[in-house]
Order: C-alpha cells, then sequence, then structure tokens
C-alpha cells in the first residue's frame, strides 16, 4: 500500500510541477508579447500550495522530513520509544486537526470563486488543506512500522551508512 501511495503522490507532484511551470512560463511569454494573463497570479499560488501539500505526504511517507536522530538515536531505548510514540501522537494530533480545521474553513468558503476565474470555486483551491493533512496521516501511519524497526535497531534515517561501514572487511578498498 505504502508503494502504490508512493507512487500516486510522486506523481500528482511531477503533473503539478509540469502544469506550474506551464502556467508561469505562458505568463511570461504572454507579458513579453504585451498582454499579460489576469489569472496566472492566482492559479500558479494554488499550483504551488498543492505541490507543497502533496510534496509534504510524500516526504512523510518517505520520512524525509528535517528530524534530530542522533539526539533521539543517543536515547536509552526505553526512553527512545517512548519519545518516537509521543512525537508520533503529537504530529498525527496536529494534522487531525489541520484535517478538521481545514473542513471547517471549506464550509465557510462556501459559494465564493476565484476573483480572476469566476468560475472556479476556492473550496476547490482550498480543499488541498483537509486532503493534504489526511494525506500525511495515512503517509505516517504507513511508513511508521519501518521507521519504528530502523530506529529501534539504531539505524539512522538521516545519516545512512557509508558504504565502507556496510562492506565485508576483505571487500575495504
Amino acid at each position: 500500500m505504502a508503494r502504490i501511495l508512493g507512487e500516486f503522490l510522486t506523481w500528482v507532484v511531477i503533473a503539478l510541477m509540469i502544469g506550474l511551470t506551464v502556467v508561469v512560463v505562458s505568463a511570461v511569454i504572454y507579458r513579453k508579447m504585451g498582454a499579460s494573463l489576469s489569472w496566472y497570479d492566482e492559479i500558479a499560488g494554488v499550483l504551488l500550495a498543492w505541490i507543497t501539500y502533496y510534496g509534504a505526504a510524500l516526504a512523510a511517507l518517505k520520512r524525509s522530513h528535517i528530524g534530530f536522530d542522533d539526539v533521539l538515536l543517543s536515547l536509552p531505548l526505553q526512553a527512545r520509544k517512548f519519545a518516537v510514540l509521543v512525537a508520533e501522537a503529537l504530529v498525527i494530533l496536529f494534522f487531525v486537526l489541520l484535517a478538521w480545521s481545514g473542513l471547517e474553513v471549506l464550509s465557510i468558503l462556501e459559494g465564493e470563486s476565484l476573483v480572476s476565474l469566476t468560475w472556479v470555486p476556492v473550496a476547490l483551491t482550498q480543499s488541498i488543506i483537509p486532503i493534504g493533512a489526511i494525506l500525511f496521516i495515512v503517509a505516517e501511519l504507513l511508513s511508521f512500522p519501518d521507521y519504528w524497526r530502523d530506529v529501534m535497531a539504531g539505524r539512522s534515517l538521516v545519516h545512512p551508512p557509508l558504504a565502507h561501514e556496510t562492506a565485508e572487511e576483505g571487500t575495504r578498498p
């Protein structure tokens, strides 16, 4: 399941990045030709926010967010277990609150539309808040077993072992 979610998020982020690139390059070309796209600024901002949320979920799935492995791994095993569980619970709690708040925002924005593209509902553009929060929670839960195993074994996700540290004694250069 984690692999499927990872593939999905990767392709979504790639598609959004291509879309953002096309929008910005098109806007530059139009401006150089003496015409200006009235909508590109709003759409570029929305696409950038979507890239951020989907990219954050992808990073969570790969456990690539900023961390303090050295501090965590320096703790005794029982304290490390406690710290990992508390940190994970706090992260998930934060994103549950973000998803709930995002749904509240959507209800408040009901009936609103973008300024430059009046046919696009603001709720659609802001729907990334609860969607992104839920994806982050799912990514955290799917990646947690491997993360737990690595941390309990004393393996760092930030500092993977160097090739010479994992090589057999007789095969060192």
